[in-house]
């Protein structure tokens, strides 16, 4: 029986396993695990800053050794329900040539909480990193998102208007833990994003296995879904995604292309020979397409 489009259950939870499309998956996640640990070793941060009052609700900064400088915030993936900021420290690495400061950010995990509160939670970072990163050499104005897999999806959430939060999520008398502004971003905060191998339509995922550790209903899947919202900010977009990934994962990118280019300016880069891992160690290869992409995002 066919469960979406033209995939019956085995076939769509197969679309979205990356795991079993990439044999040597364990191969890039130490290969991730060698170069972040190396990347504390190199660089200064300032570790586990609370911008929330949720236990994962934290970030790290790499500052840049300039005032004023650009910074990058990034979020990282894991299916919303795994994997955190330790795993990606390498992305610092990849732009400290430019004095960029870096932001690493945690967010809290499904099924303890459900993807509305994640989405909250990264629009509360980025909220505190716009009011403090002049602190760490970094400028308010010119703050920058780029995130992978499911921070893909996260980082495109924050260009839209917020999903509302389920009242079981909210303290008693139905208000934001610290006021309305934890909802809702001023729309000119973020200057450009970059999502690498996103997904944008949660509904093929609420459909899938992956669904087990999430517990998403189909309404939390269709309000979280990129590609049902449009952009409350002419903020420039760049989609990306490797060449090698599912034909889902092609589809999540191409869809949300198709929806917002219209609307914002967008761009979309579909990466040969990479994959749904090795497209983001790219991001350390100054002549590689993802790097080149990420600093036209940022303008340098």
């Amino acid at each position: 029986m066919l469960v979406y489009k033209q995939y019956d259950q085995a076939a769509l939870d197969r679309q979205y396993n990356n795991r079993l499309q990439v044999p040597d998956f364990a191969r890039h996640l130490d290969r991730w695990e060698s170069l972040s640990r190396q990347t504390e070793k190199e660089f200064s941060s300032i570790r586990d800053i609370s911008y929330g009052k949720l236990l994962r609700e934290k970030l790290d900064i790499y500052p840049s050794p300039q005032p004023l400088s650009k910074t990058l915030i990034f979020i990282h993936g894991g299916y919303w329900h795994k994997s955190g900021k330790e795993d990606v420290q390498f992305i610092a690495k990849a732009f400290r040539a430019y004095n960029i400061t870096i932001v690493l950010i945690n967010y809290p995990l499904a099924p303890a909480v459900s993807i509305d509160q994640l989405s909250t939670s990264c629009r509360e970072a980025v909220n505190w990193v716009y009011k403090n990163i002049s602190a760490f050499n970094g400028d308010p104005d010119q703050l920058y998102v780029a995130g992978h897999s499911a921070g893909g999806h996260l980082a495109a959430m924050l260009l839209t208007t917020a999903p509302i939060t389920p009242a079981s999520y909210l303290p008693a008398g139905g208000h934001g833990r610290e006021g309305e502004d934890r909802f809702d971003l001023a729309p000119d905060v973020i200057k450009g994003v970059c999502t690498i191998s996103g997904l944008f339509n949660l509904i093929p995922i609420y459909l899938s296995d992956i669904n087990q550790a999430l517990n998403m209903d189909k309404a939390t899947a269709l309000r979280n879904s990129p590609v049902n919202l449009l952009p409350a900010t002419q903020c420039p977009l760049a989609i990306t995604v490797g060449r090698n990934e599912t034909d889902e994962f092609l589809d999540q990118s191409n869809e949300l292309y198709a929806r917002w280019k219209e609307s914002i300016p967008v761009k979309m880069l579909q990466i040969e020979g990479l994959n749904h891992y090795s497209i983001l160690e790219t991001m350390l290869d100054p002549v590689s397409s993802l790097h080149k992409v990420v600093r036209g995002v940022m303008k340098i």
